[in-house]
C-alpha cells in the first residue's frame, strides 16, 4: 500500500500505478511537492510499477530449486560440526531448527524495531519540519506512545494519522506489488 502527499497534505492511498497516475495529473508546481511513499517501508517510491523482489539465483547442482532450498556454506570450528552431526536430522536440519527457534524468540524485538525504522523514515520525508518533531523521534525510539501521540498532535491530521498507524502497527503485504 502506497500514500501520496503533497507537502503535508494527504491527497490519497492505495496501490502504486493509481497513484502515480494521479500525481502526474497534479499541476506541475503542486507535482514539485507530492510524494509517494511505500507504506511498508517508510521510503519514498519512485519510478515505474514496483518490480517483485529478486530472489536468489538456484544452484543448478546442489539444494533442493524445486523447495526453494538453496545450498550456501558455513564455516565453523571443528567441535561446531561435532556437535551438529550428533544431532537428529543431521547439521542441516538442526541449523534450521535453531535458526527458526531465534527468529521467533526474537520476533516481537524485530518488530518493534522494524516499525520504528519504518515510521522514522516516513517522518523525515514528511515532518521534519514539523513543531515536535525531534521530540517525537526521541519518543518513538524510547516507545513512549503517549509522549509520541502529544508531539505529533499538531501536525495536519492525514500525516498525523498515518506516522501513527506506522508507529503501532505491523504492515500487511498484500502480494509481490506492496514491496518496493
Amino acid at each position: 500500500m502506497f500514500v501520496l502527499f503533497e507537502g503535508t497534505t494527504l491527497l490519497a492511498e492505495g496501490r502504486y500505478p493509481a497513484l502515480a497516475a494521479q500525481r502526474e495529473a497534479l499541476a506541475p508546481e503542486a507535482r514539485g511537492s507530492a510524494l509517494i511513499l511505500n507504506l511498508a517501508t517508510g521510503d519514498i517510491a519512485y519510478g515505474p510499477d514496483p518490480a517483485p523482489p529478486q530472489s536468489a539465483p538456484a544452484s543448478a547442482s546442489r539444494g533442493r530449486p524445486k523447495l526453494g532450498v538453496v545450498s550456501g556454506e558455513v564455516t565453523l570450528l571443528p567441535r561446531h560440526w561435532q556437535w551438529l552431526k550428533a544431532q537428529r536430522g543431521g547439521a542441516s536440519a538442526t541449523l534450521r531448527r535453531l535458526i527458526d527457534e531465534a527468529r521467533r524468540a526474537g520476533q516481537g524485538e524485530a518488530e518493534a524495531k522494524a516499525r520504528q525504522e519504518r515510521c522514522y523514515r516516513f517522518m523525515t520525508h514528511l515532518g521534519g519540519d514539523l513543531p515536535g518533531y525531534e521530540e517525537a523521534l526521541r519518543a518513538l525510539f524510547a516507545g513512549d506512545e503517549a509522549t509520541f501521540a502529544e508531539a505529533i498532535k499538531p501536525w495536519p491530521e492525514g500525516l498525523r494519522t498515518w506516522v501513527w498507524r506506522l508507529a503501532t502497527e505491523t504492515p500487511t503485504e498484500e502480494g509481490g506489488e506492496e514491496r518496493r
